[in-house]
């Protein structure tokens, strides 16, 4: 038990560096790239190789593992400047041995954190990398020296230090603290008990709390799998208690968790992804993000109502929903951090300080229990538990960032990224829907394997370039690639959501997501309409037009579920299609 104490204690420790270490690159000023993001790799390797007991031969070459990749990262820090005098060229056999061990460690990482399909397309990437210029026709390319090649993946900031794990570092890993801060405390109890209050004693109230319980959580998690694992445990439950069909209990949760994503304010940190990846400020992405997250959430709860009527799914018992007091009292405990990040993004500082603020508010409110008592005790417990659930996720995410950082890096090292933006452009006939539909294809595929904001990021740069050629808005492109490498959350064969949530009902995956696709449909379909109705992302301007946008969208999305899911004749429910879907792709 003694040793079981120290061991996670150990842990904590591990996770309070890594908390400490990103608050201090956002209070320092500024740190070099090849210094911060080798760092973070550091401390993260150490959660990926380690904190999983192994035992023989494996525990020797996690510790191997671990001693060399950590290493690496380290020497890469301590002789940044040397390195940045190289200009991406290796110049000694020993940083050839450095530069292959680093790729190695990052592939495992991610092999270890999500399975073989990621790490397995970075070494294609850098197979066609190596050996690319034996390709003939327009998919080869001219070829790079060996020292040069691994270099600029390595040493300077083309590859694994790219940009994308700039993100990492300095926007997800922010957003994962907070995140995990807020839920160690008493913010997962206001999520629900606000969901409950307002929607509990609705017709299939429990469902229902699930979505909008669902919706608040998710758009700070960044994570669909995490959503339903989380607010899953108390709203699955609840309605399977209630009597209500285990797919609808199963495919409510994962939808709305799915959906959490997109979600103003945070949009599990992908607004702030996007401000980085585009140059348009915050308050303009979340603006132009609201009126599309509401028709999701619209089609869900619609659909939800449906569902309700066809199987008499019954409210929440009027004891199981918090009285005005506690849901006050609780709701304090998210919307004083949230508050607080908002009104210092606004007062002109950026994202990642105003949530590190924000994360010190959070902290604080962990010295007060649930009945607004001070509880120092408790705070130290709370504050363990938040520094375990920062260090997993961050080295999590990190280990899928670097690794896609490794395709990022061979697509622009090669101009594959061009070639391919050149073939979407052929293929499509230079016309914006074929375009589109290529695109959401590769993010469905790229997001079976990565989380949406890797996938996300991936896809924009090999696909947002031609979109963009094509004459479509930036944002309108990145929002529409963003929603689309939503899908694979609830998209067979992959949907990790769907799977989750079936699991903890005790239900087959299949009828879930078949279900979940049926409730999830906005998903699908907004992102169409974002792009035949631009109206939709310019309420700060047209405030008018938008408006007029939205509700024929909201006709349309009423019309497409009613015949998804009705129980009308055939005739009606086409009826019910052919309107939906004129009303989507018809601007008039």
């Amino acid at each position: 038990m003694t040793f079981e104490i120290l061991k996670r204690s150990v842990w904590i420790a591990l996770g309070a560096i890594s908390i400490v270490f990103h608050l201090w690159l956002i209070f320092s000023g500024l740190i070099p790239n090849l210094v911060s993001r080798p760092l973070h790799m550091a401390l993260v390797i150490p959660w990926v190789f380690l904190f999983v007991p192994t035992s023989g031969i494996l525990r020797f070459i996690n510790w191997g593992f671990t001693f060399a990749g950590a290493g690496a990262c380290l020497w890469i820090a301590g002789n940044h400047i040397k390195l940045g005098d190289q200009y991406g060229y290796l110049g000694s056999g020993f940083q050839t041995v450095l530069a292959v061990v680093l790729l190695i460690t990052v592939l495992e990482m991610a092999r270890r954190a999500i399975g073989w399909p990621l790490p397995l397309l970075a070494v294609a990437a850098l197979m066609y990398g190596l050996f690319g210029q034996n390709i003939p026709g327009e998919f080869g390319h001219p070829g790079t020296p060996l020292m040069s090649f691994l270099g600029t993946m390595t040493i300077a900031e083309g590859g694994i230090w790219g940009s994308l794990t700039g993100v990492s570092v300095s926007i997800v890993a922010v957003f994962v603290i907070f995140g995990a801060v807020l839920n160690a405390g008493q913010a997962g109890a206001g999520f629900m008990n606000v969901a409950s209050y307002f929607a509990g004693r609705l017709r299939g109230g429990a469902a229902k709390v699930s979505v909008l319980s669902s919706a608040l959580f998710g758009s700070i998690s960044g994570s669909a799998s995490a959503n339903v694992a989380s607010t899953g445990m108390v709203t699955l439950p609840a309605m399977v208690k209630l009597g209500y069909p285990k797919r609808i209990s199963a495919a409510v949760e994962a939808v709305a968790s799915s959906g959490g994503q997109i979600m103003p304010p945070l949009m599990g940190a992908g607004a702030f992804v996007m401000v980085e990846l585009t140059g348009i400020p915050y308050s303009s992405i979340i603006i132009a993000a609201s009126l599309p997250a509401l028709l999701f959430f619209f089609t869900v709860w619609f659909g939800v109502d449906m569902y309700a009527l066809r199987y008499g799914l019954k409210p929440m018992a009027a004891e199981a929903c918090p009285a005005a007091r506690t849901v006050i009292v609780t709701a304090s405990f998210f919307m004083v951090p949230f508050s607080t990040l908002l009104i210092v993004m606004f007062a002109g500082f950026t994202p990642q300080y105003a949530a590190a603020v924000a994360i010190l508010i959070a902290t604080s409110l962990l010295c007060i229990d649930g009945s607004m008592k001070f509880d120092p005790l408790g705070a130290v417990r709370k504050l363990g538990q938040a520094c375990l659930t920062a260090g997993q996720q961050i080295a999590m995410i990190a280990s899928i960032i670097l690794c896609a950082s490794i395709i990022i890096g061979v697509l622009s090292i090669t101009g594959l990224g061009i070639k391919v933006t050149s073939s979407i452009l052929s293929f499509s006939g230079g016309l914006v829907w074929p375009a589109l539909m290529l695109t959401a294809l590769a993010c469905l595929f790229l997001g079976m394997e990565v989380p949406t904001t890797a996938a996300y990021v991936i896809c924009v740069s090999v696909a947002g370039p031609a979109l963009i050629d094509l004459g479509l808005p930036p944002l309108t492109v990145h929002l529409f690639i963003f929603w689309y490498a939503l899908l694979s959350t609830i998209t067979p064969p992959v949907c990790g959501g769907v799977f989750i949530a079936a699991g903890m009902v005790g239900e087959k995956w299949g009828k879930v997501a078949l279900t979940a696709m049926s409730l999830g449909i906005g998903l699908y379909v907004v992102p169409i309409g974002i792009v035949v109705h631009p109206y939709l992302l310019t309420i700060d301007n047209t405030p008018f037009l938008s408006l007029l946008a939205f509700g024929k969208m909201l006709v349309s999305l009423a019309a497409i579920s009613y015949a998804i899911i009705g129980r009308q004749n055939f005739e009606q429910r086409s009826a019910s299609l052919l309107v939906g879907i004129g009303l989507l792709l018809f601007e008039f």
